[in-house]
């Protein structure tokens, strides 16, 4: 199951983790879907964005028997220049208001959360796939501490950015480099995310920012 940037508009999101719960799926999200899903689901896997995925999760997507988009947005962006490894065949896309099954039938006037409440209803759970993300994973280590006086490198400053995120906190992605190191980060149950896609030559720069939404107080990095 991939979560799009629709589940928002649809008002899905807790429908598709119910669906979730039921199945046993592996649950990944499009990168301008990062937060939509919890990140503590015990069966979320990282972001499916092509080549440049969380480890071992476009292994997981693109190998399955079938898989489930929800609200997907397939644009250059998202699709690492149209270079997805998908089959269209086996595809189910849930649209806000619409269903299209393995690239044929369409079904109309079908609202994407009450697909997923009925479809949680009726599927039986299987958890091969995510057996086979469990069964490869490796997890990350964690970079080593900056020698006194040493150029800051970007994973140790991710992560004192990983530190600073709580349920109070939402992370601004600016274009650059940014969109893909803030994938990685680890949200928890709360956090806000925010992905700024503009044509790369208008910013030579990326930022990253933590806002403290209760205060409103904001950090740049």
């Amino acid at each position: 199951m991939v979560g799009g940037p629709k589940l928002r508009v649809a008002k899905a999101r807790d429908a598709f983790v119910e669906l979730a719960d039921a199945s046993g799926y592996p649950v990944a999200v499009m990168p301008s879907a990062k937060g939509f899903v919890p990140e503590n689901h015990p069966h979320f896997i990282g972001t499916y964005w092509g080549a440049v995925s969380t480890l071992f999760c476009s292994e997981i997507v693109e190998s399955a028997d079938a898989y489930i988009f929800a609200g997907p947005i397939f644009n250059d962006y998202s699709s690492v220049g149209y270079s997805l490894l998908l089959k269209k065949e086996k595809a189910i896309i849930v649209h806000p208001d619409s269903v299209v099954v393995a690239n044929g039938p369409t079904f109309g006037c079908v609202r994407m959360s009450e697909f997923f409440r009925e479809l949680a209803k009726r599927v039986k759970p299987n958890k091969t796939a995510y057996e086979n993300y469990h069964r490869i994973f490796v997890p990350e280590g964690k970079p080593l501490k900056c020698k006194p006086r040493e150029p800051l490198r970007i994973n140790a400053m991710f992560q004192h950015i990983q530190k600073m995120l709580s349920n109070e906190t939402a992370v601004i992605a600016e274009t650059g480099d940014s969109w893909f190191n803030c994938q990685k980060l680890k949200l928890p149950k709360g956090c806000g995310y925010v992905s700024r896609k503009r044509k790369l030559n208008l910013l030579p720069f990326n930022i990253v920012e933590a806002v403290n939404i209760s205060s409103s107080s904001k950090v740049n990095i």
